[in-house]
Order: structure tokens, then sequence, then C-alpha cells
């Protein structure tokens, strides 16, 4: 009896240390986590990200603009309809701010046939300069 118990001992031991290896080797072979910048910070030279996501809808003589913000700095978008006709006005709307998490529905219209509808970016304000470091 006395050498079952130890023949499991002696088992239990070398399961221990097997799963305590291949523990070891999973650490020292996991990649080290990347350094990231904050998420405040842009990397130097890099244009920010603002621009709402956008789609048009031309309708007959009735455009309508769908644009949804993902991003969290608020957008100032535009559309602009360019008719057909020489004798009919081409719009631009007022801009309207898109905020983060935002949707925004923007329309226009031609008396006949729309050419062109497009959207206009930019942004509603700026972000805040980094404190200077002493």
């Amino acid at each position: 009896m006395r050498a079952i118990r130890q023949g499991f001992g002696a088992f239990a031991t070398v399961a221990v240390l097997l799963t305590g290896i291949a523990v070891a080797d999973e650490v020292r072979t996991a990649p080290a986590p990347a350094e990231e910048l904050p998420a405040t910070a842009s990397a130097a030279g890099e244009p920010e990200v603002f621009e709402a996501s956008c789609r048009t809808l031309v309708e007959g003589s009735r455009v309508t603009a769908h644009c949804q913000n993902p991003y969290p700095r608020t957008d100032r978008v535009s559309l602009h309809v360019e008719c057909d006709r020489w004798w009919d006005v081409d719009t631009d709307s007022a801009p309207v701010e898109v905020g983060p998490a935002d949707y925004a529905q923007i329309t226009g219209r031609c008396w006949k046939e729309v050419r062109s509808a497009w959207i206009t970016h930019q942004p509603a304000d700026r972000a805040p300069e980094p404190a200077p470091r002493s």
C-alpha cells in the first residue's frame, strides 16, 4: 500500500513539473505587447481622421445624404447638389454638425434632373493642443 502512495506521489510531482515547463515555455514565446500612443495623441505627420461616413441617394430631382459619425470628434458636413439644366439653380446646404456616434440626414433638390451630388467635411472643433512639458 505504501509503494502505491509513493508511486502516485512521484507521478503527481512529474505531472506538476511538466505542466510548469509547458507554461514557462508559453510565457517565454508570447510576444511582448506593443507600446501604443495614447488615443488623444496622433502620430507626427498623419492627418487626424474626423470625417463622418456619408452616402447619397438620388431619387428623381431630390437628393438625400445620410451621415453617421463613428469618430470622437464632431464633423461639419454640407450637401452640394449640381442640377443638370442650365437654368436650374445649384444648391449648397447649410453645414450640419454630426457629433460622435450621431446621425444626420440632409436633403436637397433641383427643379428637374440632378447632375451630381457630393458631401464636404470640416472639423467642427479643433483638438486641444497638448500642454508643454516642463
